[in-house]
């Protein structure tokens, strides 16, 4: 038995010598640095009005249709390397998100390790919450992709917060979808320049319409996808048959045919399409789904006879605190009269001999 145990340890020590190269050298081809040792510092930060941002390369129409008031201008260093960042403060998450997109090109790369950011041989840009932010190197600095990335991370982490994640829209569905050319709209003018040649006047913004656009391949083509949602389904039907007179879906006319699909509340838009059949396909990959959401979410059970238990418990100490006052309200009005009997008899207070009565002598 002995004899067994040293042949099996053996076996096992030359299997051990024979595996660790391989394993050594696997582990040096797929080690990556999770975050860069780049040590930015902040050196400058100054308020920067939406005049100024057409030197950056963006239209101060577009920033003010997703709600843009506030831009704060930074400069960062790193050792004798330069760099600076534009943070756009919007109305909201999805605001951030919808200016995000509108500038990003298919040029753009994602950037490894953090979350809605993209990189380009121009800068950065990611969306952090309410914020739209820029970051490039500074005029005569030469600062790489990884420290462009530790910018990133040092300015608003690998990823959004989990409300603010929840509070996007939905993507897209990925499946031919061309990289980086989805789009949020929540404005006329964004969508006029988005989609030039569609009556972007008939979506209805002005009563609570979203919109994303995308660019899908079909073959050797591309189709153009335009995704409106509603906020009520009436509102959708009534914007869908003002788009069906004006525009006439689901005719054969060639390129400029548009088809048109109405789901509840959201009205699908294919642009572009090579045929009828390759925009019902391309429509056929959107499922709809419709549901009834609180403002609140709804309680699991346990927590639900917990919040219960707490309202009774409150009530009932609500209802001691009210009886405390009353019996201490009638122990010191006794006392009250007791102590002026005493120490002041002459007072009206202190006669508890005989009740006084006061008549209003109307007749």
């Amino acid at each position: 038995m002995l004899m067994v145990f040293r042949l099996i340890r053996q076996f096992g020590i030359v299997l051990v010598m024979l595996v660790a190269p391989l394993t050594a050298s696997a582990q040096e081809r797929v080690v990556i640095p999770l975050v860069p040792a780049a040590n930015w510092h902040l050196v400058s930060s100054e308020p920067m009005s939406v005049e100024a941002l057409p030197q950056y390369g963006h239209d101060p129409v577009i920033e003010r249709e997703y709600g843009v008031k506030t831009i704060v201008l930074r400069k960062y260093r790193l050792g004798s390397k330069q760099a600076e960042a534009c943070l756009e403060e919007a109305s909201d998450p999805t605001a951030a998100y919808g200016l995000w997109t509108f500038y990003r090109t298919e040029a753009m790369r994602p950037v490894k390790g953090i979350d809605f950011a993209l990189v380009s041989p121009a800068g950065a840009s990611m969306v952090r919450g309410r914020f739209y932010i820029q970051a490039w190197a500074s005029p005569g600095s030469q600062v790489s992709e990884n420290e462009l990335r530790a910018l990133l991370i040092y300015i608003g982490g690998t990823r959004p917060s989990n409300q603010d994640f929840a509070s996007l829209p939905t993507s897209l569905p990925s499946a031919g979808l061309v990289p980086h050319s989805e789009k949020y709209l929540l404005g006329l003018e964004a969508a006029r320049r988005i989609l030039p040649n569609f009556r972007t006047d008939l979506i209805g913004f002005s009563q609570g319409a979203e919109a994303q656009v995308g660019s899908y391949a079909l073959g050797p083509t591309r189709a153009t996808i335009l995704v409106l949602n509603y906020p009520t389904p009436q509102i959708a039907r009534a914007r869908f048959g003002a788009m069906q007179s004006m525009l006439g879906f689901n005719q054969e006319k060639g390129r400029e045919s548009i088809y048109s699909r109405r789901t509840g509340s959201v009205v699908l838009v294919v642009l572009d399409a090579p045929g009828p059949r390759a925009a019902q396909a391309l429509m056929d990959r959107f499922q709809v789904i419709t549901n009834v959401s609180w403002n609140e979410p709804v309680p699991q059970r346990e927590k639900f006879i917990i919040e219960v238990i707490r309202m009774v418990l409150a009530i009932l100490l609500l209802a001691f605190i009210i009886s405390g006052f009353a019996v201490g309200g009638g122990v010191l009005f006794f006392l009250t009269r007791r102590l002026a009997k005493k120490f002041f008899p002459e007072w009206e207070w202190a006669d508890t001999e005989r009740e006084q009565l006061i008549r209003l002598n109307l007749s």
